[in-house]
């Protein structure tokens, strides 16, 4: 199993199933750690889809086209096979960070349940939704109280357990829930209630993410993220109210980090 600096803080984000903006996610929290200077790594394990890498792709040919000075973490795909290779990528990226931020694949795969086991912060980001409920948990159908855990929540609470007793750590699972904007308002609080009865039970600790907003996607393309306010020009009114649901965000993390105003390179909002 792979190991890097005692002082390097690894984040991983992972969730077994798709579309719940774990990718965007991750980008949006390692550039806002870069812009408040903090030295980022960042490394892709989903090699078929690469959503980070090539986001951070498209974000140093902006630099490069643009000229702008942007915050921009180290990054690297792992597309390898073996143990040997991924221990070798992840000692390479750990080296001098002080944060290693790693995305995994919206499936089942071992690179991603090691990663999960030797992170100090777990972030399972999901919608507000029974569908991605139940990745985590199963509710009655008629009551809604929460039933039992689901397979991934014992695969996490085994990896906390596996954890504590190699090294004595604990892990910090936080469940970020990103808020689907056609969800109606009963059902929202089903998914609320459920949530919090199965965090009681598990362990985690549960967040706001971030909206369903086509900012986020339209921002892909360039690289840019919401902490690129200069790279904006003008700004409207849903980058603001995007803009406020990240500091939320990353205030609700609350990651150990260096002492620096928030987002204090990137421009005020």
């Amino acid at each position: 199993m792979p190991s890097g600096p005692d002082n390097t803080h690894v984040i991983v984000f992972a969730n077994e199933k798709g579309g719940t903006g774990k990718s965007t996610t991750a980008v949006h929290v390692a550039i806002a750690l870069a812009a408040k200077g903090a030295r980022v790594a960042c490394l892709d394990l989903d090699h078929r889809q690469r959503t980070v890498g090539r986001y951070l792709d498209n974000r140093a040919a902006t630099i490069k086209r643009t000229g702008q000075d942007l915050p921009m973490p180290v990054h690297a795909t792992h597309t390898a096979q073996t143990e040997a290779a991924f221990e070798e990528l992840w000692g390479q990226l750990s080296a001098g960070a002080d944060y290693l931020v790693v995305d995994t694949p919206g499936r089942d795969d071992p690179f991603a349940r090691t990663a999960a086991a030797l992170s100090d912060t777990l972030v399972t980001p999901m919608n507000d939704s029974f569908v991605d409920f139940d990745l985590i948990g199963q509710v009655d159908p008629e009551t809604y109280k929460v039933t039992r855990p689901s397979f991934y929540a014992e695969l996490i609470w085994d990896a906390r357990k596996q954890r504590a007793r190699a090294d004595g750590t604990t892990i910090d699972w936080v469940v970020l829930r990103n808020r689907l904007q056609h969800i109606e308002a009963r059902n929202m609080r089903r998914v609320q209630d459920a949530l919090g009865q199965l965090a009681k039970r598990v362990g985690f600790r549960l967040i706001p993410g971030l909206g369903e907003r086509v900012i986020y996607r339209e921002l892909f393309p360039a690289g840019l993220t919401m902490i690129d306010a200069k790279a904006f020009g003008q700004m409207g009114l849903g980058h603001v109210a995007a803009r406020q649901e990240l500091r939320e965000m990353m205030a609700a993390l609350a990651l150990p980090e260096p002492a620096l105003p928030l987002f204090a390179d990137a421009g005020a909002a």
